[in-house]
């Protein structure tokens, strides 16, 4: 499928240090966030307790924290889980109180907000020492999962781009996790899996267009570097854009219809596919090309001369 047909390649590398600043300046924006603010764990990696009620009648979420504050739970987190009428409260842990001890005191406490009838839909319970083995889990899973792609890109591609590539995904990751730190969006497994699921995709982004980067160099002879950049990624922009578009229909129509179980998994995707297009287009390509990739770089080794070849024959 041809959205865009191009009579020229478009100069993507003109934009390259701009796009490369940009992207330095959100780098390092989100590490300052990650670094003051942090991430707003959520109770698959700190611990607690979650319960979900529904109500007959739309709840009152001030009302709820007010009465929870007043039975000794001013830490609660209070939310609607799908629909005005579901609530879902989240509860740090409680050293030495049993879990059927808080959810008896948490119903009885919002049986006094309403007078419509209030059912448990849902009760789970994590512990702390299980919370910080998923968070430390879940941290390693993403550092394997890096450096197994740093291992595969630096096997099949020259070091410029092997290094453009891994840059490239790291930049995408940190970029995500500081909009999670900024809006304060709760991580939690799901979301860990949105990230995991992330780096695969925007390396399959970089590696397609790395790949005919490599077949540009070895056909355009007489071209500068960063023409047969700016040739190679235009030439695969309709497999960018149609790829993109078609994953970012199916994540909007998760995000708005999926409920809140997987709200902050769309997100992460949304947010990701959005700066991993962006980054497989810009900066992988631009890092390439800033750290001296040549046309000769790409060319294949010659073959190995047999014995007694390049001799003239004794006469």
């Amino acid at each position: 499928m041809r959205i865009f047909r191009f009579q020229q390649a478009i100069n993507f590398m003109r934009f390259k240090w701009p796009a490369l600043m940009l992207s330095a300046l959100l780098v390092l924006g989100s590490l300052g966030l990650l670094a003051v603010k942090g991430i707003n764990w959520g109770l698959d990696f700190t611990g607690g307790t979650v319960i979900e009620a529904g109500f007959s009648q739309s709840a009152d979420l001030s009302q709820i924290r007010t009465v929870l504050a007043e039975s000794g739970y001013p830490d609660a987190v209070v939310q609607y889980f799908g629909s005005s009428q579901d609530v879902a409260i989240r509860i740090a842990p409680r050293d030495g109180v049993e879990q059927s001890r808080i959810s008896n005191e948490i119903m009885a406490a919002l049986a006094k907000t309403s007078d419509s009838q209030i059912e448990m839909r849902r009760i789970e319970f994590v512990g702390p020492s299980v919370g910080a083995e998923l968070r430390e889990q879940g941290g390693l899973a993403m550092l394997v999962a890096l450096l197994g792609i740093l291992l595969y890109v630096g096997m099949r591609f020259e070091w410029r781009l092997s290094l453009g590539a891994v840059l490239a995904l790291g930049h995408d990751v940190i970029i995500t996790l500081g909009l999670f730190s900024l809006l304060q969006l709760e991580f939690d497994l799901t979301v860990l899996a949105a990230i995991l699921a992330l780096i695969g995709y925007s390396i399959n982004d970089t590696i397609v267009v790395f790949d005919r980067i490599r077949e540009s160099f070895r056909k355009l002879r007489d071209s500068t570097p960063e023409e047969t950049v700016n040739d190679a990624v235009t030439s695969t922009l309709n497999r960018t854009v149609v790829t993109s578009l078609t994953t970012i229909i199916v994540l909007i129509v998760l995000f708005t219809m999926g409920g809140a179980l997987i709200h902050n998994f769309a997100t992460a995707l949304l947010f990701g596919i959005a700066i991993g297009t962006y980054s497989s287009v810009f900066v992988a390509s631009g890092i390439a090309v800033q750290l001296g990739l040549n046309r000769e770089d790409m060319l294949p080794p010659p073959p190995p001369e047999k014995e007694g070849e390049g001799t003239e024959p004794l006469l």
